[in-house]
């Protein structure tokens, strides 16, 4: 099970969080004090160089968040995570290098309970990185456990493939056929991972398509869709250009320094790759993502799950005006309750449900009621 946050906007608006930095190494533990400490929202109280010192530290005193190493010595910020959810559940935010072993572990992390998780800065960084660690790491303490969605994760590994089909009900649409032209269209951020292991299991694996932005570094992006095509019955990758997607692909806009748009050319959908040019906040984007579908938003079923910032709330309102099916996560599920809050404000959101209600929601949304009498009614999605 994994641990859900819900944003905590009544408390701590005025107080600094209280900050736990826990790195082996002194120099980044040094760095990230005076990167977090330049800024008044939050108070550094203490630092630690392994999981023992950080568990010693948090039975005597306490915090709002902690920055966690995910490659220690001894015991590891993912083992050490795993205990603190089971034991103390509260925001972490890891961090981790971009190597495979570091991706592979931060999206492991991410679907144990930890908030968010940032790469390690490299030799040369600026103030937009600092103002984003800031802000990060901010608004993981700005949340609280939800008491009415706390679960927790008890295992260390990876959900094996018939936990991940258990936890749609077998029966559930089972033999009904897709809107021709249908397709499921997914925008999310902080808390994502945990949220779309959550949302895709409900979805039918012979079902339409559905395209996914993920916002995360290349390297954990190649490391998430490698984990989801083992949990799933679908078949789960990152999008090529000019690649056709077929019934039943669960794809992911590949962090490749360019944005993920959908054509459509003779029934059938594509990708194509363009360029982040003016450079945007994020990218990829969820805007341009479904920005790019409104010419065919009748057949289009959309979905803004947790995530800092509004990223996809104009693209949203976009397919909705064009006659899409649109959902937002609500609030009490989110681990941030940014990006579909933006897109409510906007009137982009047609129906706010929670987290365990979206991927049953987008399944409805996209089955073609049968007419007995007239089977010829019963078409493929393509």
């Amino acid at each position: 099970m994994t641990a859900t946050y819900t944003t905590d906007a009544a408390t701590g608006r005025d107080a600094p969080k209280k900050v736990l930095i826990v790195d082996d190494s002194r120099v980044m533990r040094s760095w990230l004090r005076a990167v977090l400490s330049a800024d008044q929202r939050l108070n550094v109280v203490g630092e630690a160089c392994d999981a023992v010192e950080a568990r010693d530290y948090l039975k005597a005193h306490t915090a709002d968040v902690l920055t966690l190493d995910i490659e220690m010595p001894g015991m590891s910020g993912l083992d050490f995570l795993t205990r603190l959810m089971r034991a103390r559940p509260m925001p972490v935010v890891m961090m981790s290098s971009l190597t495979a072993a570091g991706s592979d572990a931060a999206i492991q992390a991410l679907s144990r309970g930890a908030i968010d998780c940032m790469v390690k800065p490299s030799s040369a960084y600026g103030d937009e990185l600092t103002q984003d660690i800031c802000e990060r790491v901010y608004h993981a303490a700005c949340t609280r456990p939800s008491q009415l969605q706390m679960r927790l994760k008890s295992n260390a590994g990876s959900a094996a493939p018939q936990q991940a089909e258990a936890a749609a009900p077998p029966a559930y649409g089972v033999g009904e056929p897709c809107r021709r032209g249908a397709i499921i269209l997914i925008g999310a951020s902080t808390g994502g991972v945990a949220a779309l292991e959550t949302v895709l299991p409900m979805l039918h694996p012979d079902g339409p398509p559905v395209v996914v932005v993920q916002h995360m570094p290349g390297n954990f992006l190649c490391s998430f869709s490698e984990r989801l095509n083992r949990q799933l019955r679908q078949n789960v990758y990152l999008a090529q250009e000019n690649r056709v997607l077929d019934r039943g692909d669960i794809v992911l806009a590949p962090g490749n320094g360019t944005h993920t748009e959908l054509r459509r050319k003779g029934g059938r959908w594509y990708f194509q790759f363009v360029p982040n040019d003016p450079p945007a906040l994020h990218c990829p984007s969820v805007d341009v993502l479904f920005s790019s579908a409104v010419a065919e938003a009748k057949n289009v079923s959309a979905a803004l799950l947790t995530g800092l910032g509004r990223d996809g709330a104009e693209g949203l309102l976009k397919l909705s005006k064009a006659g899409a099916k649109t959902f937002g996560q609500d609030e009490e599920t989110c681990v941030v309750y940014g990006m579909p809050r933006a897109a409510k404000a906007l009137g982009a959101v047609q129906e706010e449900v929670a987290l365990e209600r979206i991927g049953p929601a987008l399944r409805d949304s996209r089955i073609v009621k049968r007419r007995p009498h007239n089977p010829s009614d019963t078409v493929s999605m393509r």
